[in-house]
């Protein structure tokens, strides 16, 4: 019996022992599937500069691995997958669909590409999908729709095309679909109304057509309903007006038409962010929005609504109010009394009334507005009366506008008072009175608008004090007197000086030259005199000049040589005398030149602008001749041989300078070549003499010892830090580059950057402050560079953000990024063809293109720079800074430098080609993409012309456009493209000759674009 029992016992033993080792077989088969399916996910990973994946070896149990979490029930199963921020590149590997216990999956943040797998809907248990902002592209996959308990998904900021699945109806559990910024196409589902369980809608940015479906209102938990900036039309369904939950309706920048329901503030009493702008809304602002007492941000501007302004006094909580571009009010009195209501909003920050018809006088009570405001437009309407003095109590305005109205009387006096003004424009008015001086105390002053009024009396000094302005229009006024040494030297102003038609006389003061960053000068239609002072040549980033229509005598002065910017240049009725400047034919980005009504005589140049008779003008100068066939001006007496009289004279004359021009050249021959022993026999050290100026000590200081906080970048040969240079109580913001003396050649190019920058001097060309050759407080060799300080950073930045960076910055849009490669472009024609010895950048490329405040940009890091021989326009041997080995930039540097081929301006052309597709693309040529024979330049000219809109960077569209817009757009991105190719051809004779060429297209293309 006993026996009998220990044989069941043992038997039973067995048996759960089978069971136990088989449970664990199937247990170890569970994870094995999971361990395999998160390596087959790292190997597709193919950048990981965190090294977040390192951990994912066989040292480690999976479940520690970075990032995974494993459930403690079901035998450790990954349950959630968490690599957001990570900076991770490469594509999702389709093995995701193995991981069949995953809940969340957040890979935000990053840069994927290629297509979302379609495996990610074989995880039926998935509740979170987050892949926002990487660069997934392709369709979304439909069959996700089989993850019935996904809770959130997130496909924002990618590249995805095609529909949104109407297959998506079936998640019932879904409360957040985000699909903003994409390129998706096609019809909003209406199945999407069959999400009860949905709180978040947001589609803003693709390119969504027809009409919002009307079983979104369906979706009674609906919180947030965003859909701006698509494509969409048709009358907005009534029923989502109903969706009391709604705390965001925004369905900005499209073609919908329909009304605001007059119970707008009762059906939608949560509402506390409406924006309808940018439609084609009528009727009239319901009174019933001031039930919505949530409400933060009303915005309806750009459609075509009109009656009065309903009382706002119950919005209490209001910061943003905004019904420009409409139809609003009756020209007539009253038309503002909805002001007064919004004297309880305490957190308005923006009120923009623009461009209506309302009518009246501005009332005292605007005193009694929020001192929070910092926007308030009320330009382009019907008011009348005078501007109240009450206005200066807005102490915290940063913006106003009331341009293009009938204001009269004066300006305020004590305008002064409104010291965070930036923005000023009362212009279009019919104030008199004279300037106040207290304008002086406006020091944040950035824009100075007040043009076209009757404003009397002198220009006040005190001006000069506004040492932020960029612009200042006076123009069309009655002002006189002498134009303020003070003002005519702000060098501040970048943008714009515009004193033209007024009564100024008296010279133009020599201070002028002090504008080295200004646009554009206007002083036409004065009754200025005397001559030209030479400062004006030092206004080297002018485009336009407007000197027409004063008194002006003399010669043109050769100062005005070093003005190559120049577009527009109006000299006309004027005194002016003597022979045309030869000089002018360099100035290859002319567009007008109006030389008419003076006195100039002599031939007419024939290069240039001049080989293009409709550029120029030169009507009432009757002492002039020669010239291109179609001025059908007189031949010159010389070219027409002349009388014999004047032959006999001539010839012993022309003898006579030939004889002296052969003594002359004789004479340079042997000081050219004692200069060139000299020189020769020159340290290298003393090419930097011009630069030594500054201590070790003093940049120690300037960059607190070089903290790790003040580091702005790194390079081949050293890292630049962003200091405070103290000079005789001036702080000034500077960047230092420390160079690594360690790296071989670090020291031939800091000596490179010294030789390349001592003679040259362009607005597109980072500008050296000062140098240092000393040694640190270990006696180690140091040497530095210290140049100004660029505010925006560098075009790399820019173009692709750093996840790091914390500053949100909008992405740059076409006319940004054209004005720079203008910019870029300008700075290599300057260094290949007005330079005494042309000059190769060798090194071009986004981080090397500094942006200053105004978003122009400036060439940087001569590190590599290269002298050509004037002679044969090749690498000067000769030149100590050629021993420098020539390697650029994997991307950018031309191919034919990789066969050792001699440095030209055929690279520099190269490397431009590169940046230009780069900018307007939005791929770096080294991006993951390009393999094979695919390149950067290969793959804008598959798409060339007829599909550029398909690969142009999709962020130069955030903000919406209209049909005609995209029209002129395409027209330009084909050009710009166009030339983006012939100067990135893989043969150096296959490319654009000169960089000029490029320039003066891209300023083409421009006048395209704005026009």
């Amino acid at each position: 019996m006993e026996v009998l029992v220990l044989k069941l016992i043992l038997m039973y033993s067995l048996f759960n022992g089978v069971l136990l080792v088989c449970s664990m077989q199937m247990g170890l088969g569970g994870n094995e599937t999971d361990r395999l399916a998160l390596l087959a996910i790292k190997a597709q990973i193919k950048h990981d500069p965190h090294n977040v994946t390192s951990s994912w070896n066989e040292s480690t149990h999976f479940c520690l691995w970075h990032g995974v979490t494993c459930s403690r029930r079901h035998r450790q199963r990954v349950t959630k997958l968490d690599l957001q921020s990570q900076k991770l590149a490469g594509s999702l590997s389709p093995h995701i669909g193995n991981l069949s216990f995953l809940k969340e999956l957040e890979l935000l943040n990053n840069s994927f590409t290629d297509g979302i797998p379609p495996e990610i809907g074989n995880l039926r248990r998935l509740q979170v999908l987050a892949l926002r902002n990487n660069s997934f592209s392709g369709p979304i996959p439909y069959n996700i729709s089989y993850c019935s308990n996904l809770i959130f998904m997130n496909f924002g900021f990618n590249g995805l095309v095609g529909k949104i699945p109407s297959e998506f109806g079936s998640l019932s559990k879904l409360r957040r679909f985000v699909v903003q910024s994409n390129n998706l196409t096609g019809e909003i589902p209406p199945s999407l109304g069959n999400l009860s369980s949905l709180e978040v809608l947001a589609a803003t940015y693709n390119n969504l057509v027809g009409s919002i479906p009307s079983s979104l209102g369906r979706l009674k938990k609906l919180t947030f309903l965003s859909m701006g900036a698509n494509k969409l039309s048709g009358t907005f369904p009534s029923s989502i007006f109903n969706l009391s939950a709604l705390f965001t309706l925004s369905i900005i920048q499209n073609e919908i038409q329909g009304t605001i329901p007059s119970d707008l503030g009762k059906t939608l009493p949560n509402l506390q962010v409406f924006n309808i702008a940018i439609n084609q809304f009528t009727g009239t602002i319901p009174s019933s929005i001031s039930n919505a007492t949530s409400l933060l941000r009303f915005q309806v501007q750009n459609n075509k609504l009109t009656g009065q302004v309903p009382d706002c006094q119950k919005l209490n909580d209001l910061q943003d109010f905004n019904i420009q571009h409409n139809h609003v009010g009756s020209s007539k009195d009253g038309d503002l009394n909805f002001l007064s209501g919004l004297t309880n909003a305490t957190e308005l920050r923006t009120l923009i009334i623009a461009d209506n018809n309302l009518g009246g006088t501005l009332p005292t009570s605007i005193s009694n507005l929020s001192t929070t405001l910092q926007t308030f437009w009320f330009k382009g309407n019907q008011l009348d009366g005078s501007i109240p003095d009450e206005i200066v109590n807005l102490v915290s305005l940063e913006s106003l506008f009331m341009w293009d109205n009938h204001f009269t009387g004066n300006i305020p006096n004590n305008i002064g008072k409104l010291s965070m003004l930036v923005e000023l424009d009362i212009s279009m008015n019919e104030l008199s009175g004279s300037i106040p001086s207290t304008l002086g105390n406006l020091t944040k002053l950035n824009k100075l608008s007040l043009e076209y009024n009757n404003l009397q009396g002198n220009i006040p000094s005190s001006l000069g004090e506004c040492q932020s302005m960029q612009a200042l229009d006076l123009s069309n006024n009655n002002l006189s007197g002498v134009i303020p040494q003070q003002v005519i030297g702000l060098t501040s102003l970048a943008m714009l000086l515009d004193l033209s038609s007024n009564h100024f006389t008296g010279s133009l003061p020599m201070e002028v030259g002090m504008l080295k960053n200004l646009g554009a000068l206007d002083v036409s239609d004065n009754m200025l005199s005397g001559e030209l002072p030479s400062s004006l040549g030092s206004c080297v980033r002018l485009e336009v000049l407007h000197l027409q229509g004063n008194f002006f005598n003399a010669t043109i002065p050769s100062s005005m040589n070093s003005l190559r910017g120049i577009q527009d240049l109006d000299l006309s009725r004027n005194n002016f005398s003597g022979e045309i400047p030869k000089f002018l034919e360099g100035f290859v980005l002319v567009k007008s030149l109006n030389l008419s009504f003076n006195e100039f005589w002599g031939a007419i140049p024939t290069g240039g602008v001049f080989k293009n008779a409709s550029a120029i003008s030169i009507t009432g100068n009757t002492k002039l001749c020669g010239g291109i066939a179609n001025l059908q001006l007189p031949k010159c007496k010389s070219q027409n041989g002349g009388s014999s009289r004047s032959s006999k004279l001539i010839i012993p004359l022309v003898l006579s300078g030939l004889a002296l021009l052969v003594i002359v050249m004789v004479m340079s021959y042997f000081f050219l070549c004692s200069s060139r022993r000299k020189r020769k026999e020159i340290p290298l050290s003393t090419l930097a003499n011009n630069f030594l100026q500054v201590s070790y000590t003093t940049l120690l200081r300037a960059t607190d010892e070089f903290s790790s906080a003040n580091l702005i970048g790194a390079g081949s040969f050293g890292s630049v830090y962003k200091g405070i240079l103290d000079d005789n109580d001036k702080h000034q913001l500077v960047a230092v580059k420390v160079f690594n003396l360690l790296r071989h050649g670090a020291s031939k190019s800091f000596m490179a950057e010294c030789e390349a920058l001592r003679n040259i001097k362009h607005r597109n060309l980072v500008e050296i402050i000062t140098a240092c050759s000393s040694v640190d407080f270990h006696g180690n060799d140091f040497k530095a560079l210290v140049y100004e300080y660029m505010d925006r950073g560098n075009l790399e930045e820019w173009l692709h953000p750093p996840t790091e960076i914390e500053e949100v910055r909008e992405a740059l849009n076409l006319e940004q990024r054209l004005d720079i490669a203008i910019d870029v472009a300008c700075a290599l024609d300057y260094l290949h063809n007005h330079c005494e010895t042309p000059i190769v950048h060798c090194d071009l490329k986004p981080s090397n293109v500094l942006l200053d405040n105004e978003m122009t940009g400036h060439v940087s890091d001569f590190g590599l720079a290269r002298f050509l021989s004037q002679q044969t326009g090749t690498n000067a041997s000769k030149n100590p800074t050629s021993s420098i080995g020539i390697k650029g930039t994997v991307g950018y540097a031309a191919p034919e430098y990789g066969m050792g081929s001699e440095v030209s301006t055929n690279g520099d052309v190269y490397s431009f080609g590169i940046l230009l597709l780069e900018m307007f693309v939005g791929k770096r040529p080294t991006d993951d993409m390009f393999k094979g024979d695919l390149n950067l330049h290969t793959f804008v000219k598959m798409a060339f012309p007829n599909r550029v809109m398909e690969i142009v960077d999709s962020t130069l569209f955030e903000g919406g456009t209209n049909e005609r817009r995209v029209q002129k757009i395409e027209v330009c991105l084909n050009s710009i493209f166009r030339i983006g190719i012939e100067c990135s051809a893989e043969s150096p004779t296959d490319r654009l000759k000169n960089i000029s060429d490029a320039a003066s297209e891209l300023h083409s293309i421009r006048d395209v674009l704005l026009g």
